[in-house]
């Protein structure tokens, strides 16, 4: 991603993965809200980028002009168009293809998920809490969705640090490098492909055993290549999107003392602090591919070319937020788009906020003082979070 030409004006020709914009992307999109609210750029074959709440928010619900066929911006669109299901699917095959998977995210089995979670935060916590410092992006955060998403896949965790190297080479490495991108989802098609004659064999109530049990709405099985699209999807979107969500929250921390404190004397705006993360430091924007020629906005959206999703954008938008450069951890109401809008809403929301609860909860029971201690380094591409996160304590 190095010797990329700069960006000389933000308003014709973005490029997401500018040094600017990975360092602190918000004042770009301050600027762009004022002077030109919907951006576009030549890079990545063509793609827009809007960046006001109303306009985001109507893009997500029109699904016949702006297609979740594809979802992310690369220098080439994916080889499989539609790939990921539910995510990737539109009318009429988007429902069910989530309502299949539904159920198994729901609040309450997300809460029968939440001791084992505990459980992995305070032993990752362990290993570090006695040598007064540690990388809590590397030691601490990434570890804790990858857990948490193979069991629900009902595969083993000693898989770990190759999930996610897939999940970094996915969201980082394959938007300009094609190759990369091809291996990586072909070894995780092989790798699932290779649990399902067991699955098939000896069902459970993993997910892998939901999809094979499940139905289109005329009763034929889903296919292999829909099961696999969304074990795919699942390990992808439970990965880095939601280790961002921690690290960022954990970098707060680090760098507002106030925050932190009053958080262990007032553990009850936990709930509420996790909200206003999500706001700020929304780690997520995804994408949309225009279907057929739209005007938005002033802005004629041309068919064939992309549209980027900048949720963090919508999330720091004055028109939708008081003050919403500053972070308050009791901020009520919070109607903030962190998990997207629209029928593509985040079905993993509950599965989110309870890893990101309990990871920074049980930090900050172990270790309630800790300060950010080195350069913190941010994911270059369309998952923002902190890969390098040195704290002492």
């Amino acid at each position: 991603m190095t010797n990329r030409p700069p960006v000389t004006d933000w308003a014709t020709d973005f490029d997401f993965l500018d040094p600017q914009w990975v360092k602190d992307p918000y004042p770009i999109w301050d600027d762009l809200r004022a002077r030109c609210p919907i951006a576009h750029t030549d890079r990545y074959h063509g793609a827009y980028l809007p960046t006001r709440y109303a306009d985001i928010r109507q893009i997500a619900y029109d699904t016949e002009h702006f297609s979740s066929r594809v979802v992310a911006v690369r220098e080439q669109h994916p080889p499989d168009r539609g790939g990921g299901p539910p995510i990737t699917s539109d009318p009429p095959r988007h429902r069910p293809a989530r309502m299949a998977l539904t159920p198994s995210f729901a609040r309450n089995a997300i809460a029968e998920l939440e001791p084992m979670t505990r459980e992995y935060c305070r032993k990752l916590i362990a290993d570090f809490a006695d040598t007064g410092h540690c990388d809590i992006a590397l030691d601490y955060a990434q570890h804790i969705p990858v857990k948490v998403i193979a069991h629900m896949l009902g595969v083993s965790d000693a898989d770990g640090a190759q999930f996610r190297a897939w999940v970094q080479i996915i969201f980082e490495a394959s938007i300009t490098d094609e190759p990369a991108m091809h291996r990586a989802l072909a070894d995780m098609t092989d790798f699932f492909r290779g649990h399902l004659p067991d699955r098939r064999a000896n069902p459970g109530t993993d997910l892998m055993s939901v999809l094979l049990a499940s139905r289109y709405p005329d009763g034929r099985p889903f296919t292999e290549n829909h099961v696999l699209g969304s074990l795919r999807t699942i390990l992808l979107a439970g990965g880095d999107t939601t280790w961002s969500g921690i690290g960022a929250a954990i970098w707060h921390l680090a760098t507002h003392d106030d925050d932190r404190r009053r958080l262990v004397t007032e553990p009850h705006l936990l709930g509420s602090a996790i909200e206003e993360f999500l706001r700020a430091y929304a780690p997520v924007t995804m994408a949309r591919e225009v279907a057929k020629e739209a005007t938005l906005g002033g802005c004629t959206f041309q068919q064939g070319q992309m549209v980027l999703m900048t949720f963090p954008a919508a999330n720091r938008d004055p028109a939708m937020f008081a003050d919403p450069d500053k972070v308050l951890i009791d901020r009520n109401p919070n109607r903030h788009a962190a998990f997207g809008l629209g029928i593509h809403r985040c079905l993993g929301e509950h599965l989110a906020r309870m890893k990101m609860t309990v990871a920074v909860d049980e930090l900050l029971r172990r270790i309630p003082e800790f300060r950010l201690a080195g350069e913190v380094v941010w994911s270059a591409g369309t998952v923002r979070g902190p890969r390098r996160l040195p704290i002492a304590f």
